[in-house]
């Protein structure tokens, strides 16, 4: 297998997702002792977002000042075309619940359009690295999306997302008619890592409702990197402005989308 000659932004980005997981792990044994806030209903964040995020911005604006940054704690700072787009954990009711699955996730959008991606797990010790147009790599091994050639057989990934309880009806209906042809669905609760293991061919296909831009934008790099596509419910490419991404290998990504595109509303096939 091919080994990765990571790009400079990417070297950064590696160095600034390890300083946040080292934050992450160093407060996991003393999680009840956190300082947690609701920023709206069920929506919660907690001083170890914040302090991860202060490690990676850190990194970030040393190597590039001019930069932008989109943080999911911090919000905008500064204005450019190229932005660095920050998660610092991506599974914050996981970490804070003792559950071992989240993740940290920073990319680099020009325009609207990812061209750099890591995905860090900081308790397995997983990183997940893209350049575009150079793969998808896994601690520096070449990835690929799975070969599955339909629904029949798949696993498939999705969240049910705090902030898009309005469309519960229509995603349980979404799920229910995927149930009815893949082998099951997953509900890890981490966007990044789903979109991460879906480039790694672990799973097959993802979909989820009301994602922001830093929860999809490494992960959806990765994807296409691997070999497969993102983009909205309707099937055009691209990360959706309205958050309801899509993301698999080809074949399934495209049954993903007919099935799906039977049971959503009008607003939830929206660009």
């Amino acid at each position: 297998m091919a080994k990765a000659m990571p790009r400079p932004a990417v070297t950064i980005a590696v160095r600034a997702a390890r300083a946040a997981g080292n934050v992450i792990l160093r407060y996991m044994n003393r999680i009840d002792g956190l300082n947690v806030v609701e920023k709206q209903r069920m929506d919660f964040a907690s001083e170890v977002d914040r302090l991860a995020e202060a490690e990676i911005v850190k990194e970030l604006r040393r190597a590039y000042p001019d930069h932008a940054i989109l943080a999911e704690e911090g919000g905008a700072i500064g204005k450019g075309a190229l932005t660095w787009v920050i998660d610092p954990l991506d599974g914050t009711h996981n970490y804070l619940r003792g559950i071992p699955h989240f993740s940290v996730s920073i990319a680099l959008v020009d325009k609207g359009v990812p061209v750099y991606g890591v995905v860090f797990d900081p308790l397995r010790g997983e990183l997940f690295t893209a350049s575009r147009g150079d793969g998808a790599y896994l601690n520096d091994r070449r990835i690929r999306v799975s070969r599955r050639e339909g629904l029949a057989g798949a696993m498939i990934a999705t969240g049910f997302p705090y902030r898009q309880r309005a469309h519960l009806d229509a995603q349980l209906a979404m799920t229910r008619a995927l149930l009815a042809e893949a082998e099951d669905i997953r509900r890890s609760g981490s966007a990044a890592l789903d979109l991460a293991y879906v480039a790694a061919g672990r799973y097959d296909g993802y979909f989820e409702l009301g994602l922001k831009p830093w929860d999809m934008a490494a992960g959806a790099l990765l994807v296409q990197e691997a070999g497969g596509r993102y983009g909205d419910l309707a099937g055009r490419d691209g990360l959706p402005a309205s958050g309801n991404l899509l993301a698999g290998n080809l074949p399934v990504a495209k049954a993903m989308v007919e099935v799906i595109g039977a049971h959503a509303t009008p607003a939830l096939l929206k660009a």
